[in-house]
Parts: C-alpha cells; sequence; structure tokens
C-alpha cells in the first residue's frame, strides 16, 4: 500500500511537471514559506516565466515575474497565483469577481491590494504601480478567490459587464517580446496587523506613491483653493442662475435652493434645446444636501461681506425648516412635475413650474423609482438634522434649527430597535420598519446626529441611545465589513440588489461594499470620542478610517487623463474615480490625522479636499479642461466652475474625453466641494495646507 502511494506521488508530480504551472516553493525564501505553499504561473511552449524574489525588509518582498515570448500568441492570460498555506477567514479585494472569469481590471487599481488573513498570519498582495505609470501594452488585473484560496495577478483585456463588472476576453494577443509583472508581498504575524489589515497595507502604498506625489504638489500645485470656489459661485449665481438656482414662495416664505442636477444642454453656449436630465427638485439626502451647500455659502458670505450670497444661503435654510414634519419625520426633497415640450418634431423634457411642487423622498431605495411614493429614508432624516445643528453651534443661533431637530430626534429614539440598530426606511402611512436594510451601517449617521445632539441639550438619553447603536455597529458590521447602505444596491450599480442585500458574494468572502457607509461609521467614532474622550473609540474609528482609505487612489495611472491622487472611488462593483464623496470625507481624514499625529492622513486628507475640485472645468485645471472640451468643444467661459462628480463612472477612458460625463450636482460636486474648503478654512484657519 505505501509502494502504491508512491507511485500515485509519482504520477501526480510528473503531471504537474507536464502541465508546468506549479512552482512548489523551493524558489521561494524560506520566510514566505511560512505564508506562501505554493506558486502557479502561466506556461508558454513548455517554458515558465522567470522570477525573482527581493527581500525589502524582514515582512516584505518584491517579486518579479517575467515571460519572455518568442513569437505572437493568443491566449486568455498570463498569470500568476498565490496561494496561501493556511486557510483565510477575512479577505478583501478593491472589486468583486463573481466568477472565475471575472477579474479585478487595473481601471480600478486606486489603492491596489488583496488581503487575507487568519487569527494567526497575514498576506497582502501590492501590484507595482510603478510600471503601470506608462501604459502597459497588455492590461494588468487581479483576482482574489477565497473559495479555493488563492490570489491572482495577470494581464489580460477585459470586457465591462453589468455596471461595472469585469471579465476576461476570450483571448488577448500578446505580441514577440516581455511581460513583466511586479508585485510586494506583506507577510506579519503580529497581532495589531490582524486586528486592522489596512493600516500597514495603506501606509506602505502611501509612502511608496503617494507622498512623493503630494511633495511634488499633486493633485493640485495650489493650497489657496479661493479661485475654485469663486468660480461655483459665479457659475452658479450668475453664468448658470436662469439653469441653477430655483426661487419660490412657499408657506408665505420666499426659498431657494439650486435644483438637484444640470446638464450641458442648458450651458449658456449650448447650441440647441435645453433638455432637463432628471426631473427638477431640490434634495436634503445624504448625497445630495442643499442645506449643506448652504452653510458654505453662508460661511463664505459671511468671509467675503457678499450680501446677495447670504441671502441665497438663508432661502435655502428657510427651505429646509418649511419640509413640514409628520410626527416628527419629514421628507428627503422637493419637486415638480415634469413635462414633454415638443420642438421640431423632438420631445424635451421640462419643468412645469414651482406651482406644481410635491415633497418626496429619494428614489434611491428599493421600492420604488416614484420620489412621490418612496418611504422616509432614516438616513437622510438624521443627515439633514445634524447639518441643522451644524449650522445652529457654529453659523447663527436659530432655535427653530434646534427645534426642528429636537422634534426629530425624539421620534427617531421611538423607533430604535432593542437590537440597537435604527430602521433604514418608514413606511410613508404608519411610519414603520421596512424591514431591509434595518441592521445597516447606515444607523452610523443617527449616531453621529444623536452626539451631537447631546452636545447641544446634555441629556443623557441621547448619548445612550447613540452608543448603544454604535455597540453593535461595531460588533456586527465593522469586523466582516458589511458595508451596505442606499448607494450599494439601488443607484446605477444595482448588481446584487436581487441576490445579496444581507449576504456575502461566496466566491469573494466579501460584502459589496460601499464607501458611505465606512465615512458613517468612522464618523459615529470620531463623535463618541469627542463625546467621552475613551481612546478606545478613537482607536476603533482608525481601523474603519484605515479600511476607507483603501478606495483613496495613491498614485498617477496612465491612463487616468485627470490628476488622480486623492480622489476616492465609491464601491466594490462601480468604476469611478475621484467622486464628490472626497469632499465629504477630507476633513474627517484631517481629524484623525490630528488626534492621531499622524502626518500621512494629513496629506491624505488635504489630497481628498483638493481633488474634489480636479474634475471642475476652469482654466486652472488644464489636463481636466482639455478634456471637458474634447467631449464638449462649445464650452466657454460661462461654463467655467462646471464639476462632473466623477471621472471614468462608465468603466473606461481615453484621451479624447471618454470618461468625461454631461452634468453637475451642485449639491454633490462644486457646491459641496466648496462647502468643503469653507468649513475647512472656519476650522482650521485659511493657511491650513501651508503647514503641511
Amino acid at each position: 500500500m505505501k509502494l502504491f502511494g508512491q507511485y500515485i506521488l509519482i504520477i501526480v508530480c510528473c503531471f504537474l511537471h507536464l502541465n508546468s504551472k506549479i512552482l512548489l516553493g523551493n524558489e521561494m525564501p524560506q520566510e514566505l514559506k511560512k505564508y506562501i505553499s505554493h506558486l502557479e504561473y502561466s506556461k508558454i511552449d513548455g517554458k515558465g516565466p522567470k522570477l525573482n524574489f527581493n527581500k525589502v525588509d524582514s515582512h516584505i518582498y518584491k517579486v518579479d515575474v517575467s515571460w519572455d515570448l518568442q513569437k505572437d500568441i493568443n491566449i486568455s492570460s498570463l498569470y500568476l497565483n498565490i496561494y496561501p498555506n493556511f486557510n483565510p477567514t477575512f479577505h478583501w479585494a478593491p472589486h468583486l469577481t463573481p466568477t472565475d472569469n471575472h477579474i479585478i481590471a487595473q481601471h480600478v487599481f486606486r489603492s491596489p491590494a488583496m488581503i487575507v488573513q487568519d487569527k494567526r498570519k497575514s498576506i497582502s498582495i501590492i501590484p507595482d504601480v510603478t510600471l503601470l505609470e506608462k501604459k502597459p501594452v497588455v492590461p494588468w488585473y487581479l483576482d482574489l478567490n477565497a473559495r479555493e484560496n488563492v490570489m491572482t495577478i495577470g494581464q489580460a483585456n477585459s470586457k465591462i459587464t453589468d455596471h461595472v463588472l469585469y471579465e476576461k476576453e476570450d483571448k488577448t494577443h500578446f505580441s514577440k517580446g516581455i511581460y513583466t509583472l511586479s508585485f510586494y508581498v506583506l507577510v506579519s504575524s503580529d497581532q495589531r496587523n490582524i486586528e486592522n489589515p489596512f493600516a500597514s497595507v495603506n501606509s506602505f502604498m502611501w509612502q511608496k506613491w503617494g507622498s512623493p506625489l503630494y511633495a511634488k504638489g499633486e493633485p493640485l500645485s495650489k493650497n489657496n483653493l479661493d479661485s475654485y470656489v469663486d468660480y461655483t459661485y459665479q457659475w452658479a449665481f450668475n453664468h448658470w442662475r436662469d439653469a441653477v438656482w430655483q426661487e419660490f414662495d412657499l408657506n408665505g416664505r420666499r426659498v431657494g435652493a439650486p435644483t438637484f442636477i444640470v446638464n450641458v444642454t442648458q450651458s449658456p453656449n449650448y447650441p440647441e434645446e435645453i433638455n432637463e436630465r432628471e426631473f427638477r427638485s431640490i434634495w436634503n439626502q445624504a448625497w445630495f444636501n442643499s442645506l449643506r451647500s448652504a452653510s458654505g455659502l453662508f460661511r463664505y458670505a459671511k468671509r467675503k461681506g457678499v450680501d446677495s450670497l447670504l441671502r441665497y444661503a438663508n432661502q435655502t435654510k428657510e427651505l429646509a425648516l418649511s419640509f413640514p414634519q409628520i410626527n416628527g419625520f419629514f421628507s428627503g426633497l422637493i419637486g415638480t412635475e415634469m413635462v414633454d415640450v415638443d420642438i421640431n418634431g423632438k420631445k424635451h423634457r421640462r419643468s412645469a413650474g414651482w406651482d406644481t411642487h410635491y415633497f418626496g423622498n429619494s428614489n434611491r431605495n428599493p421600492f420604488t423609482w416614484d420620489p412621490k411614493t418612496s418611504p422616509y429614508h432614516i438616513l437622510d432624516m438624521s443627515y439633514t438634522a445634524m447639518l441643522m445643528l451644524n449650522w445652529y453651534t457654529e453659523l447663527e443661533k436659530d432655535e427653530r434649527l434646534l427645534n426642528y431637530s429636537k422634534s426629530y430626534a425624539e421620534s427617531l429614539l421611538r423607533i430604535q430597535r432593542p437590537d440597537g440598530y435604527f430602521p433604514s426606511w418608514l413606511s410613508l402611512g404608519d411610519q414603520k420598519d421596512m424591514e431591509i436594510l434595518s441592521k445597516s451601517p447606515e444607523s452610523a449617521m443617527s449616531v453621529s446626529f444623536l452626539l451631537k445632539l447631546y452636545q447641544v441639550l446634555h441629556d443623557e438619553k441621547y448619548k445612550n441611545a447613540a452608543l448603544k447603536a454604535l455597540s453593535v455597529i461595531e460588533d456586527e458590521i465593522v469586523p466582516i465589513g458589511k458595508w451596505e447602505d442606499f448607494e450599494t444596491y439601488w443607484s446605477c450599480s444595482r448588481y446584487g440588489h436581487d441576490s445579496l442585500v444581507d449576504k456575502k458574494l461566496v466566491r469573494n468572502n466579501m460584502f459589496k461594499q460601499n464607501t458611505l457607509s465606512i465615512y458613517y461609521v468612522a464618523h459615529a467614532f470620531m463623535e463618541a470620542y469627542r463625546v467621552t474622550n475613551e481612546q478606545a473609540y478613537l482607536m476603533k474609528g482608525q481601523r474603519v478610517m484605515d479600511e476607507l482609505l483603501m478606495w483613496q487612489a495613491v498614485w498617477q495611472p496612465s491612463f487616468i487623463y485627470i490628476h488622480a491622487l486623492g480622489g476616492f472611488g465609491v464601491m466594490n462593483a462601480d468604476a469611478e474615480w475621484n467622486d464628490s464623496r472626497q469632499s465629504l470625507f477630507a476633513e474627517l481624514i484631517m481629524e484623525y490625522g490630528k488626534e492621531l499625529d499622524r502626518k500621512d492622513y494629513m496629506e491624505r486628507g488635504i489630497s481628498a479636499l483638493k481633488a474634489s475640485f480636479v474634475m471642475m472645468y476652469s482654466p486652472e485645471n488644464i489636463d481636466t479642461k482639455e478634456q471637458w472640451q474634447r467631449r464638449w468643444p462649445f464650452l466657454g467661459e460661462k461654463d467655467y466652475g462646471f464639476m462632473m462628480e466623477n471621472y471614468g463612472h462608465d468603466g473606461r477612458t481615453d484621451a479624447n474625453g471618454i470618461g468625461i460625463g454631461e452634468f453637475t450636482i451642485y449639491d454633490w460636486g462644486n457646491g459641496a466641494a466648496a462647502e468643503a474648503v469653507n468649513r475647512v478654512i472656519d476650522h482650521w484657519g485659511p493657511d491650513f495646507m501651508d503647514k503641511w
């Protein structure tokens, strides 16, 4: 029987040798064998790649893999597989790969890494993106297959499926020549790295690529961002005023705010007829919040002494206070009816005017696309109420803001679930929990709101309810990366909305994840630290912040035709670069940097703030302006300040404007970015960037 087993072993070894894909590990450094059982690679015409291992330090190795192709070939890919010698319980990668044909395309290499670990060991794979600063002949990719316990780095062409997932093309053409993949392997058995899987990876990538670019002046060389703020307000309240600013009477008050969205057809330079992209509306929601933008305008108007802008800000505050409360709860938007106008045989969508207004809620939800029948969203209400408190405590003591927020808070306490969470959606009629995402990180925004209210009123019931919710989020959400919220499934990236809610994707051992919910939790931990002064909250918040930073661009790719450093992505099934959420995240990153005395966090926060203006059509942004004009040649000086909310949204870019969009959402794009700058100036001083 023993002899028979030896024959079987010989046969298996011969099979592996003939297929020539297995490297049994004897070429690896001894230290790596403690973490990696073996490697597997493509072999072409009986010849495998050349591998070089270089030790960077006791925990970091650089691996170079080169294939010397003697002729042109068409194959699925060139690849190297890395097999851990343990069974990981935790997995992280920047994009989902639901099947063996899906890949993590280089387009989403913002902070490219794959991380696996159990309770004792951790392995991180980081592509050497230095080689991608010049566009490769064949694109790179990654893949993380938790089911088979393998991490892959390779080269292949891909196609986009769903919105946005990537699949390998059936065949990729490789011309004769040398193809090199390089990557870093970070290994650790340190318990601190097990508890925080992202800290060392983030530090390595920022030190390697991010900080040197920051020192060179990326993503914007200017430390004074006033000109970008000026362009924003000139655009919204002067050149594009007729399209952007909405002003009308409501319940005897003169109210107003910028409209939700405008597109290039509304430019004063557009030669044809206007066509409104979505229903005309004003939102006070977790994304698009007119009160947030108005608070920035208020700060700017006070600092600069511009009475007309102060009037606009106050009219937006009046509008927010005009949203009727029903048992303390309130709607998230006000909209108008829309009509189709026939002009020369073509239909053009237009607003029927504010006389047709109605209150409704965000149609980014699991129930309906109709804002009139969309349910109450607790996240939207808690965020708006927190903005009211910020206005009350920092801008002016308008008691109506405090009373409105307090009325909502009392209702919020009544619906807190026994497990500590707050519901996500409430039905319009009876205001009952609709039981979808009712145990989600969206509750963290309610934590921040209640802790803010506690700081104003010093009523323990608000603090107790908030910390109860934060405790269950800490226990049930953070350890498994359950970063689900409304945007994760019910916006443009709807993959998994019918199958993955509350479930992991088995092949990746990951949830579909969105950065907004990570931010909410990091923000809640910081608020808890401020209220309690307990260091544990700061440390837990740092772990969440480090996960959020895995979505920040740390380098300048050859295939991204705008300045990328500091910008953020959205989720692990979408493709945006420089998304507008970076203006929301920027100051929180800086706050963690200040509390933890972390220079890299400060650089990252400032980079995020600067990146918030990279997409603006303006003379300072030479590369971006060129991309805009390649896509929309009619744009001119009156369009300075126009700004798409992100870049490369559809997963593709090129030098001729592919990757540039068609619209501006003031309360998520330029107006939100301007708010962030004005807020940071008030909190940190006008010259804060010069200190870092």
